[in-house]
């Protein structure tokens, strides 16, 4: 009875809909002959099963609704589908779509869609889960994965990858990257305008590092292999962070760095250590740098080789039994890098 019951709720559930759908189309249709030169508002199922019939590619809606996919010349409110809004010429106020939103010239508003926004240019935001795709754009871009906005006025936002021209702006990602750029705040910051250098280095542990660093006057990225000089198993060394300029002058500066790094051996052992830099710098030549100063560390192994990495803590504790140790302590590191 109860399965019954549910089915017959769902069925009702679905009929009522269809019913609405329907006098939703038919009232829009009766408006719109009596109306065909102004804007519409547009409801239906997907392109042509909607009010805007055929005529849908050639019309400019105030409102849109599309269970699946819409189609239209332009919009000029509020436009909703479940998967896909595609619009021929410009958008401007707010499209949402749970799959993709597609404005083939100007997008002027909000755009949120769950995978991916495409447009010529943009005055606004945009949002995807994965990626938004513009040739020119002034406003924000948020993505899961990736942006690429053509000359640039504002904010890129990506998990992973942010791709620009002239860059007027903030760029936030692992991967930044502009012909010229305005702030770029990443691992990895490539632009013409901007620093890179490659460095190596070795710390209290003799752990030595060959690394890229890259970025603008005041924020830069960090990323290096290398491997450990004590150790036969856990050797094979990584690190990531960023990097702040303090103060730069023509031959000195002071830098503060945050970087997580770690020791593998690739066989299931785990030794992680995040650090505090502070380096003051010196150029010897216009390209050659050396660098070097104290750093404060948290470290965490459950392996012999790295618990004999440091002698001495400011603090340590132990866990399950003792097998993962977890400690703070000062350190160093030193280098020579140059710049390119």
């Amino acid at each position: 009875m109860e399965r019954e019951s549910y089915n017959y709720n769902i069925t009702s559930a679905i009929i009522k809909v269809a019913a609405l759908m329907l006098l939703l189309f038919t009232a829009n249709s009766i408006y719109a002959q009596k109306n065909n030169n102004d804007r519409r508002n547009n409801i239906g199922l997907i392109y042509p099963l909607s009010s805007n019939y055929t005529s849908a590619p050639r019309d400019t809606n105030n409102f849109s609704l599309n269970l699946l996919a819409g189609v239209s010349a332009g919009e000029r409110g509020f436009s909703l589908a479940g998967l896909s809004n595609v619009v021929h010429g410009d958008a401007t106020g707010v499209q949402i779509a749970g799959f993709s939103n597609h404005i083939g010239k100007n997008a002027n508003g909000v755009m949120v869609a769950g995978f991916i926004n495409t447009y010529t240019q943009g005055k606004g935001t945009a949002v995807a889960g994965f990626a938004n795709i513009a040739r020119n754009n002034t406003g924000t871009q948020v993505a899961g994965f990736l942006n690429t906005g053509g000359d640039m006025s504002g904010l890129q936002l990506a998990g992973f990858m942010n791709v620009a021209k002239k860059l007027k702006g903030t760029q936030v990602g692992f991967i930044n990257i502009a012909d010229s750029a305005g702030t770029q705040i990443g691992i990895i910051n490539i632009a013409k305008n901007n620093d890179k250098s490659i460095g190596i280095s070795i710390d209290e542990n003799e752990t030595t590092m060959l690394s890229f660093r890259s970025g603008g006057k005041l924020f830069y990225g960090i990323i290096g292999i290398g491997g450990n000089l004590k150790n036969t198993k856990e050797k094979y060394a990584y690190e990531a962070g960023l990097g702040i300029n303090i103060l730069r002058e023509k031959a000195f500066s002071l830098k503060t760095e945050l970087i997580t790094s770690g020791l593998e051996s690739f066989k299931g052992d785990e030794y992680f250590k995040s650090s505090s830099y502070l380096m003051p710098a010196f150029k010897i030549t216009r390209s050659i740098e050396i660098f070097g100063g104290p750093s404060f560390n948290y470290v965490e192994t459950d392996n012999a080789e790295g618990r004999n990495l440091v002698k001495k803590y400011v603090t340590s504790w132990t866990r399950n039994n003792g097998s993962d140790l977890y400690g703070l302590y000062f350190g160093y590191t030193a280098g020579v890098q140059f710049h390119f």
